[in-house]
C-alpha cells in the first residue's frame, strides 16, 4: 500500500517537474538561440539528446524488428506533429517576440486540449459531451483576450509580429494536441524510455530532411559558444530530460491530476517572465489567463469522465 502510494507521489512530482522545466525553457533557454535559424535550432535540440541516448539505450533499436507498420506510422506522426511541427511553431513564435510577452505564447500553447479532444473524436471515435463545445469556445475567446486585451488585432508593421506569434502558438497547440492523440494509439505498448528514444530519433530524421531541403545544415559554423551552452542545457534538462520525466509520471498518475500538475508549466512561465523580462499583464489579460486555464481543466475533466467507462471495460 505504502509502496504504491510512494510511486504515485513520485509520478506526480515527475509530471510537475517536467512542466516546470518546460516553463523555464520557454522563458529562459530557447529564446537565447534567436540568432540561429529556427529549423536548425529544432534539429540540434533533438539531435544531440538523441545521440546521447544512443550511448545508454542502444538496445532500444531491437524494437524496430517487431514494430508493425501501424507502430511506425504513429511514431512518425508523433515525431512529425509533436516533435517537428509543434516545436518549429513554438520556437519561431518565441523568436518573433524577442523576449517580449513570452508567457503569452506559453499560455496560448495550453489550448492544445481543445484540438486534442476534437481530433480524438475524429480519429479515436471518443465520445464528447455537449459541455465540451462550451468550454472550448470559452477557452478560445479567453485566449483572444489574453493576447490582445480589449484591442483589435494590430495588422500594422509593428503589431503584425504579435499576430503572427499568436497564430504560431495556436499551430503549436494543434500540433501538440495531435501528437497526444497519436500517442494514445501506441504508447501503451512501449515503455517511457522506448517512447522518448523513438520520438527523438524519428524527429531528428524529419528535421534533418527539413534542414537539408532548406540548406541550413551548414549553420553549425554560426553556433556560438553561448549557443552551445544553451543547446546542451535544453537537450539534457528541458528537452529529453523533461520528456522522460513526463512519460514516467503519466504512467503513475490519473489524467485529472496530471491536468492540474501540468499547470506548473504556464505558472512557471508567467512568474519567470515577470521577474526576468519584467512582463506585466493588464487586468483583462490576468482574467483571460485564469478563465482559459480553468476552461482547459474543465475540458480535461469532461474528457476523462466520458472515457472512464471505456477504460474500465478494457
Amino acid at each position: 500500500m505504502n509502496q504504491n502510494k510512494n510511486i504515485k507521489i513520485t509520478g506526480a512530482l515527475a509530471v510537475a517537474l517536467s512542466a516546470m522545466l518546460w516553463g523555464v525553457d520557454g522563458i529562459l533557454l530557447t529564446p537565447q538561440l534567436y540568432n540561429l535559424n529556427t529549423a536548425f535550432v529544432v534539429f540540434v535540440i533533438h539531435l544531440f539528446p538523441f545521440l546521447l541516448m544512443n550511448l545508454f539505450f542502444f538496445k532500444e533499436y531491437r524494437h524496430l524488428k517487431t514494430m508493425t507498420r501501424s507502430d511506425l506510422l504513429y511514431f512518425t506522426l508523433i515525431a512529425l506533429f509533436g516533435g517537428a511541427l509543434g516545436t518549429l511553431a513554438i520556437v519561431k513564435s518565441l523568436f518573433l517576440l524577442h523576449f517580449n510577452n513570452l508567457s503569452v505564447v506559453v499560455l496560448l500553447q495550453k489550448l492544445q486540449p481543445v484540438f486534442a479532444v476534437i481530433l480524438a473524436r475524429v480519429i479515436l471515435k471518443e465520445r464528447i459531451k455537449r459541455h465540451f463545445a462550451l468550454w472550448a469556445i470559452v477557452a478560445l475567446v479567453a485566449g483572444y483576450f489574453l493576447t490582445f486585451g480589449w484591442s483589435l488585432p494590430d495588422f500594422s508593421t509593428e503589431g503584425i509580429t504579435t499576430v503572427y506569434a499568436a497564430l504560431l502558438s495556436l499551430l503549436a497547440a494543434f500540433s501538440f494536441g495531435s501528437s497526444t492523440v497519436f500517442s494514445k494509439k501506441i504508447l501503451g505498448n512501449y515503455s517511457f524510455v522506448s517512447s522518448t528514444f523513438f520520438r527523438y530519433g524519428f524527429t531528428t530524421i524529419i528535421m534533418l530532411i527539413i534542414v537539408l531541403f532548406t540548406d541550413h545544415l551548414g549553420d553549425f559554423s554560426q553556433v556560438t559558444q553561448r549557443n552551445w551552452l544553451f543547446i546542451a542545457l535544453i537537450g539534457l534538462t528541458t528537452g529529453s530530460g523533461a520528456i522522460f520525466l513526463y512519460y514516467y509520471g503519466l504512467r503513475h498518475v490519473k489524467a485529472s491530476l496530471s491536468t492540474f500538475l501540468e499547470l506548473m508549466y504556464p505558472i512557471t512561465a508567467v512568474v519567470l517572465d515577470y521577474f526576468v523580462n519584467h512582463t506585466v499583464y493588464s487586468p483583462v489579460q490576468w482574467v483571460a489567463a485564469a478563465v482559459m486555464l480553468f476552461s482547459i481543466v474543465m475540458l480535461n475533466a469532461e474528457r476523462e469522465h466520458v472515457n472512464s467507462p471505456q477504460k474500465n471495460i478494457t
